[in-house]
Parts: C-alpha cells; sequence; structure tokens
C-alpha cells in the first residue's frame, strides 16, 4: 500500500512555508523562504506525487504561522520518521523534547540518547532534520552556548531564539 502525500505551502510573517505529509504523519516542513516556488523543491512534492491538502493542515497552519507571529505553540503532531535511522530517530525524539524558549547543547542531546561521545553526530543528525520548527533543531547550541550549525544559517538561528526568548514580535 503506497502512502498518499498531501503538501501545504502558506505565508507567514517571516516568509513561505511549507508542509508535506501523509496518513503516517508529518515528513517534511520548511523553514521561511522568499516564494512559493522555493518551497515547492524543498518539499520534493514531484518526488512524492503530492497533492494540495486543502483544509487537512488547517490547524498545523494556524499554529505554525502563530509561532511566526511570536505567540509560543506546541507541535504535538504525528510524525513519520519511516526513513531515519534509529539513531536520527533518537536525536530527532530528545530534541522535539526542547522546551520552547530555553536551548540544550550537542553534548546534552547526546547524553540524553545515551551516546555522551556522540556530539558530532548528533549535530550530523539534525544537520538531516526533515522537519524544522516542528523538531527544533535552532534551540540545539554549542556547548559554550555560541550558535552553530543550523541548516537556515546562523542569523534565522538567532532569529527564532529571539522571537522564543523575548516572547515575539506581537
Amino acid at each position: 500500500m503506497t502512502k498518499e502525500y498531501e503538501y501545504a505551502i502558506f505565508n507567514t510573517a517571516m516568509g513561505y512555508v511549507g508542509i508535506l505529509g501523509s496518513e503516517a504523519g508529518l515528513r517534511i516542513t520548511t523553514l521561511p523562504q522568499t516564494t512559493e516556488k522555493d518551497i515547492e523543491g524543498l518539499l520534493l512534492i514531484d518526488a512524492f506525487s503530492a497533492k494540495p491538502s486543502g483544509n487537512h493542515y488547517r490547524d498545523l497552519i494556524q499554529r505554525i504561522t502563530q509561532y511566526y507571529d511570536g505567540y509560543p505553540v506546541e507541535f504535538p503532531d504525528k510524525l513519520d520518521f519511516s526513513d531515519a535511522t534509529p539513531f536520527q530517530q533518537s536525536v530527532w525524539q530528545a530534541t522535539a523534547s526542547i522546551p520552547y524558549g530555553e536551548t540544550r547543547s550537542y553534548s546534552w542531546i547526546a547524553v540524553q540518547i545515551g551516546k555522551p561521545g556522540a556530539s558530532r553526530a548528533v549535530g550530523q543528525a539534525l544537520h538531516r532534520n526533515p522537519l524544522p520548527l516542528i523538531v527544533p533543531c535552532h534551540r540545539v547550541i554549542g556547548s559554550t552556548g555560541k550558535l552553530v550549525g543550523f541548516g537556515g544559517g546562523i542569523d534565522l538561528k538567532s532569529s527564532l531564539l529571539t522571537l522564543e526568548m523575548t516572547d515575539g514580535i506581537r
């Protein structure tokens, strides 16, 4: 039985965002981009033979939009990590537990998953995180407190942390 993928692209206060998922759960979320076309490429719509979601993701779209408007939100959504390794899954699950407005280090995550010497491997797993924001890898910082490593760039990482730590732009 093949999965039927659906996607949504919508505008937020920080730019266009996209989500892709199926009944198995969310598979991809994007960080803000300048255009809808940029999002289409990141969602791999053609590769997944995805169709527009209609109203299926209405609640999630509202929560993501509220997040970028500066409101704290939670993401209890079902996630599809079926293509991830067990190590990646454990890293992403530990990262998802970091509370809004707080940060943790790569080494903290490594300890949480029972691999205290695996900070670099944690970084590699987060680099492959297909669900930024939902799995808030922007909340992971270096052991010295320095902002390091983020697929959206350090400026966006800093902006997201500032948004969370100051109750946003509202």
